[in-house]
């Protein structure tokens, strides 16, 4: 089994909490959404347990980069936040298992063994939410600017860090407000936050 889970203590526990489990090895552990590829190519793990969210690369992106790279991994996504957006994204990237962080340790243990067994696991309460919200109105391009205004700055500098003019930036700001019905840029991060689709 793969970790990938930027906070360390976090990651240890979970390492350790795992190896206490007769049938399962933790082969590799990561910090970085961008580290897990590299990490399985080497390890060569049947299951992979990706948190959301990590710098650089999340854990959701990770997860189609490692079913890209390597099929016959599986991917268990274990967040603190259930939130619909990220559990369709997670299942859309092919993730085979979805858990909250605060799941009783024995859900977590069975889910990694029955995800391991080719099964798919998911909380049904969250796939529910998940199908009755829909799923994200935001373009690839709304998502990545929006991101980029969470994190304060001009539209001149979110144009140079994504590489698009400013006008551009202005019309996907003024798109991802209007589809999320929100009044700013920074209240239209926020939305999409909360939903998962970012």
């Amino acid at each position: 089994m793969l970790l990938a889970d930027d906070q360390a203590l976090v990651r240890g526990a979970l390492a350790a909490m795992l190896a206490l489990e007769p049938d399962i090895e933790v082969v590799a552990q990561v910090g970085s959404g961008e580290e897990v590829v590299e990490a399985a190519r080497r390890s060569r793990p049947d299951v992979a347990l990706l948190d959301v969210q990590m710098p650089g690369r999340d854990g959701l992106e990770a997860t189609a980069d490692l079913r890209a790279a390597l099929p016959s991994c599986r991917v268990v996504i274990c967040t603190t936040f259930g939130r619909p957006g990220y559990f369709a994204r997670a299942m859309e990237n092919g993730a085979s298992g979805f858990v909250v962080k605060d799941a009783p340790p024995e859900h977590l243990v069975d889910t990694v063994r029955r995800v391991h067994a080719g099964l798919r696991v998911v909380d049904p309460a969250l796939a529910a939410e998940s199908l009755a919200s829909g799923s994200s109105p935001l373009t690839g391009r709304e998502r990545d600017v929006l991101r980029a205004a969470r994190q304060g700055g001009t539209v001149a500098e979110i144009a140079r860090s994504l590489h698009l003019s400013a006008g551009t930036v202005r019309n996907h700001l003024s798109a991802a407000i209007g589809k999320t019905g929100a009044g700013t840029r920074a209240e239209a991060a926020r939305i999409a936050d909360e939903h998962g689709w970012l």
